[in-house]
């Protein structure tokens, strides 16, 4: 059997493992416990070691921009595709999922796989670019939730200085781009893993070897997808994931990005999961609106908890597919024709619904249409 695919089962039944132990994970607290150990500890030691066991290059500065354009070419898009999927123009859906659909969550999603499948040079990239993608999830999305929350209450747009300057610190003190941070000085001074002092580079060695199992249970723990939004969401994911591979496309063709590996790492890193950090701005504004009184909400929490909850098995299946098929899927045309798959499939649940609306206005219609035919003649 393929080595690709042998990986890809294993991935798989470590999922099935974490989803067996939601009967001993009872209550939400464990379950984010393991998360905040992913995203404090074993990812940034793995992204530290990544980076500092390849050589710095000048483009990989690069990076933060392409993620930032993907982002942006994403939050434009996707309102004129919104209401396809059944979301209603200006309704608190569709500013919920216009916020969610184009931010991206790697560190859950992606990098594992890309760190087992392509190795720690890869890794390092994909890293990179994620720091792009952290200043639009976690500033430029603030910024858009709260001119939002203006905007529908009738308040002027204004931002508070103090609330930006709050996430200026939680994007520079958040533990992975800390490690970042960290490694790219350390390069730039010329250093690299084998320089570290041996307990160190033990230490962090040892938690980056957690990493890829706990994210693996952890997706198995967290999945739980509710029945009332399925299909709405199901084709808004499959949309999202038809856009981003076409996006993907472009940016590996005007970027003229040719290696089989590098093409592999903007796909996988283009089809992460949606990102925590705007459910994070969406509960904000649902505290303050609650806080206030507002009979009016700006967006729809439960809404973007169905998101997350549909937006991770998704991402997973889909890169775990694209790593077992390999470089194959990165050919222009392929990735052309699987993009187009998918917004098609997005479309067509879409239509079925309208249609079986359609089907059961014309039978209410007719069932309670009077049977002029039968009725008595007046006398």
């Amino acid at each position: 059997m393929d080595v690709s695919l042998q990986k890809t089962f294993t991935f798989l039944l470590f999922i099935g493992i974490g989803f067996l132990l939601k009967l001993k994970f009872s209550k939400k607290e464990e379950t984010t416990g393991i998360k905040k150990i992913i995203l404090n500890l074993a990812l940034p030691a793995t992204i530290f070691i990544a980076l500092l066991s390849v050589e710095l290059k000048s483009e990989f500065f690069l990076l933060p921009f392409f993620a930032i354009i993907l982002n942006l070419i994403l939050f434009f898009l996707f309102p004129y595709l919104l209401p396809s999927c059944g979301i209603k123009k200006g309704s608190a859906d569709y500013r919920t999922a216009g916020l969610l659909v184009p931010s991206l969550a790697p560190g859950l999603s992606s990098f594992p796989f890309i760190l087992e499948y392509l190795g720690d040079g890869a890794l390092a990239k994909a890293a990179m670019a994620d720091l792009g993608n952290k200043v639009f999830v976690l500033l430029i999305l603030y910024v858009v939730a709260m001119n939002w929350f203006y905007k529908v209450h009738g308040k002027s747009a204004r931002m508070n200085s103090a609330k930006i300057k709050d996430l200026l610190k939680v994007l520079v003190s958040e533990p992975v781009n800390v490690f970042i941070l960290v490694a790219l000085v350390l390069l730039g001074f010329g250093y690299n893993l084998g320089d570290l002092p041996f307990v160190f580079s033990e230490t962090l060695g040892r938690l980056s070897l957690l990493m890829t199992p706990l994210v693996l249970l952890f997706i198995g723990l967290a999945v739980s997808i509710k029945k009332g939004e399925f299909g709405k969401i199901f084709s808004l994911l499959l949309l999202r994931a038809g856009a981003v591979i076409f996006i993907s496309s472009l940016l590996i063709y005007f970027g003229n990005i040719s290696l089989g590996n590098d093409r592999l790492i903007v796909l996988a890193f283009s089809m992460s999961a949606c990102s925590f950090w705007p459910f994070a701005h969406i509960a904000a504004v649902g505290a303050r609106e609650k806080n206030e009184k507002k009979k009016t909400g700006t967006f729809s929490g439960s809404l973007a908890i169905n998101i997350l909850a549909l937006s991770f098995p998704l991402s997973i299946i889909l890169i775990l597919g694209m790593f077992t098929i390999g470089e194959a899927v990165t050919q222009l045309p392929v990735m052309l024709a699987i993009a187009s798959t998918f917004l098609i499939l997005g479309i067509i649940p879409v239509f079925l619904r309208k249609l079986n609306l359609v089907t059961r206005k014309n039978t209410t219609k007719k069932e309670y249409q009077p049977e002029l035919k039968n009725a008595p003649a007046e006398g």
